[in-house]
């Protein structure tokens, strides 16, 4: 990966739709190895998809929630299920296993608390949580889907 291939990615990342033409001349390049870069980045897996950013307020889940869970179980199966119980809620938006005092800490929007408790309920008839604390985000400060650049090492 090079400088041009940086470039790319990171116009990408402002504006996917970018056509072709416009990434070409603003990264440089002419259009015909702009697009074979591109085909190359989309191949190795670097850029994995291409979505639409939408404005989940004006569609009416416009409150997130972290959901900090604890668990007195670490078995591969309790992790399984609790993957499986949360993999087809579409309001979990993020799902991770941390280190530290929270074992799992999960992202959700919902349009309100009644939705969030409907989510919760959901949630637990699933699996047993030992212990699940639940923030409201008051004011959204910073959020973005780019990934720094800034540490990609040539030959990536």
């Amino acid at each position: 990966m090079d400088e041009f291939d940086l470039r790319i990615l990171s116009c990408l990342q402002r504006d996917a739709s970018m056509p072709l033409a416009e990434l070409a001349a603003e990264v440089g390049l002419s259009a015909t190895p702009c697009w074979r870069r591109v085909q190359k980045l989309e191949g190795s897996g670097l850029i994995r998809k291409r979505v639409a950013l939408l404005d989940r307020t004006r569609l009416g889940a416009g409150v997130t929630v972290f959901i900090a869970v604890k668990t007195s179980r670490h078995s591969m199966e309790w992790l399984e299920r609790f993957h499986a119980a949360v993999a087809d809620l579409p309001e979990i938006v993020d799902f991770y296993r941390m280190s530290g005092e929270i074992d799992y800490l999960l992202k959700a929007f919902v349009p309100d608390i009644a939705a969030y408790d409907a989510l919760y309920k959901k949630l637990i008839s699933r699996v047993d949580l030992n212990d699940v604390t639940s923030m409201f985000a008051m004011e959204e400060l910073k959020s973005t889907t780019a990934i720094p650049l800034a540490f990609a090492k040539d030959g990536t």
